[in-house]
């Protein structure tokens, strides 16, 4: 696919239907939706309580519109959130070079695709950036329109090829990493967030985080990621529903 067009969009999801509709709907007020094609990513139940969300969650996906295109990649076996968008961004990429990755608690603004696709754009060739990211928290003060951070995040994101090459599994090879030269700290926004711990807990199974990994992974090598001044996503998980967080509304500040 040539630059010019606009890059594939992975959209993940498991057993949220309300949120899928939400975020399907809000994706399709892009102008740019009708340029791209998207890809559903519906990972399998995992246990009986979740089986009927599933299923409702497979049937409203097959009426997703507003998109050029649309494939649906449908699990027969749970593979959990690391897995399903690591297996999902290796296809896309391989096939196009670039992917726009959302969730379905990722409710996009109507300029989410516009800002997505030209950043890529604009970076394609720059290799000290590693990635795009759409959410920016709220914080005090004017920022500017874009800024860069060293690392890499989550929360509506895109990649090249060049960038997801230095995505790095193995959690304990980055902590370890991390540990010898003495980045930690850093690591953990000055010690204002456990990232080392979060990524400890993944090595030891009690979390499931493919987005530490590759946080790790973009900064020890001290690579950047574009953010926003203003989110152009909200995420509309913290509700309870999800299995990776509680109850929050501090996170609703996309224009």
């Amino acid at each position: 696919m040539s630059n010019a067009s606009p890059a594939p969009i992975a959209l993940f999801a498991y057993d949220r239907p309300d949120h899928l509709v939400r975020v399907s709907e809000a994706l399709a007020r892009n102008p740019e939706a009708s340029e791209s094609p998207l890809f559903v990513f519906l990972d399998a139940t995992k246990s009986d309580a979740a089986a009927m969300r599933v299923t409702a969650v497979r049937a409203l996906a097959r009426r997703i519109g507003g998109c050029k295109s649309k494939q649906m990649i449908e699990q027969s076996t749970n593979r959990g959130i690391a897995a399903s968008i690591i297996q999902g961004v290796n296809r896309l990429i391989a096939e196009f070079g670039r992917v726009i990755v959302l969730e379905d608690d990722l409710l996009p603004s109507p300029h989410f695709l516009r800002y997505m696709n030209d950043a890529l754009k604009a970076y394609a060739n720059d290799d000290r950036v590693i990635s795009v990211h759409a959410y920016s928290y709220p914080v005090a003060g004017k920022l500017p329109e874009t800024f860069f951070l060293r690392g890499a995040d989550c929360w509506g994101w895109a990649t090249w090829k060049r960038g997801w090459d230095l995505f790095e599994p193995d959690g304990r090879k980055l902590l370890s990493a991390l540990e010898r030269q003495h980045l930690t700290h850093g690591f953990d926004f000055e010690s204002c967030y456990p990232y080392t711990q979060m990524l400890r807990d993944c090595i030891e199974g009690k979390n499931d985080s493919w987005a530490v990994r590759w946080y790790a992974s973009a900064f020890l090598l001290g690579k950047l990621t574009l953010y926003p001044a203003s989110a152009l996503v909200q995420n509309i998980g913290a509700d309870g529903s999800g299995t990776h967080m509680g109850t929050t509304k501090f996170f609703e500040n996309a224009e």
